[in-house]
């Protein structure tokens, strides 16, 4: 398909730059300050020359294919604000990153338009919300690795990564990494990690895999969130992941193949505790692990994913197609 011009905040910057792998113009619109969804090209991501960014005033002047969102307040308000008249009869995307933050079963989706695609990320966010008469698909994770990073384990220590993990409390299951930690040697990098205990100051992206590979595992403790890049990106590596067996991890891990999920705190610290003493059992998860994110997680088949959503979109302007389309791409 030929290159689109494509509109997108900078909501989740990792998410965004391996969207950004597609072969489309991405244009990021920041405000001074570069606060929030508005920040641009911000950050230490290497963004590659097919990612732009303008300043919002100068959004309307652009030749746009496709518009993004993925806030509430981007469709229901900003768009209003941001982009001409003409821009706003484009093919438009909602980009759902999270499962429902309110009742988990009751919750209806703030976009309920029939002329707009929403893109779940894990088949339990598309299976959670009531997404109304929206057209939806799902498109899973795809992530990639440096070529020389490989997984050495030899840290006698577990890894999270997480970012403000005090604030989010019991969501991201503060509780649980601190009752972790306080059995077995761990640490925890991220936004605000230093305000825990084992935590270290964040980490840049481009260091990041390097500084996990030595660690002996990867600790997953989020008792309701999205299935985290970050899990993605270790197992990608060759890491062991021990995480709890809720929303998308338990089609992720396979206990005691890929790893160890389980709804019982004990039952995996007692899994963490095996792996810190024996170094091949966790050489062996792991490898486990980088075999099925090779397969699942792959970069080109996400960006085949994307393309073929967005060919739909362009294709057919009245969107027609969409009823057909409800159960993935």
């Amino acid at each position: 398909m030929r290159p689109l011009n494509i509109l997108i905040w900078n909501v989740r910057a990792s998410y965004l730059y391996y969207l950004s792998q597609a072969p489309h113009n991405f244009f990021l619109p920041f405000k001074p300050g570069r606060k929030g969804d508005y920040a641009g090209r911000s950050g230490y991501l290497p963004w590659g020359d097919n990612v732009h960014e303008v300043p919002d005033e100068e959004v309307p002047n652009l030749d746009l294919d496709v518009i993004i969102f993925q806030l509430p307040q981007q469709y229901a308000e900003e768009q209003y604000h941001i982009l001409s008249e003409e821009q706003r009869r484009l093919p438009k995307i909602y980009l759902e990153h999270d499962p429902p933050l309110g009742h988990p079963t009751e919750s209806k989706h703030p976009v309920d338009d029939p002329n707009v695609l929403v893109v779940h990320v894990t088949p339990f966010n598309h299976m959670m919300w009531d997404n109304g008469d929206s057209p939806t698909c799902m498109i899973d994770h795809g992530v990639m690795i440096p070529k020389h990073i490989q997984y050495t384990g030899e840290l006698k220590r577990g890894l999270a990564v997480i970012h403000h993990l005090k604030q989010g409390g019991r969501k991201l299951g503060r509780d649980i990494y601190e009752a972790a930690y306080n059995r077995v040697p761990l640490a925890v990098v991220g936004m605000t990690a230093e305000e825990m205990p084992g935590g270290i100051k964040e980490v840049r992206q481009k260091d990041l895999f390097a500084f996990e590979s030595h660690f002996r595992f990867f600790f997953n403790p989020i008792r309701y969130s999205s299935l985290s890049l970050s899990l993605c990106e270790a197992m990608m590596i060759g890491i062991p992941v021990i995480a709890l067996a809720t929303n998308e991890i338990p089609t992720v891990i396979r206990d005691g193949v890929t790893g160890y999920c389980d709804t019982r705190p004990d039952v995996l610290i007692g899994r963490m505790e095996e792996l810190l003493k024996d170094h091949e059992q966790a050489f062996e998860l792991g490898r486990n692990a980088r075999q099925y994110a090779l397969k699942r997680f792959n970069i080109q088949r996400f960006v085949d994913d994307w393309n073929h959503a967005l060919s739909l979109c362009i294709v057919s302007p009245r969107r027609q197609w969409l009823a057909s389309q409800t159960t993935g791409v």
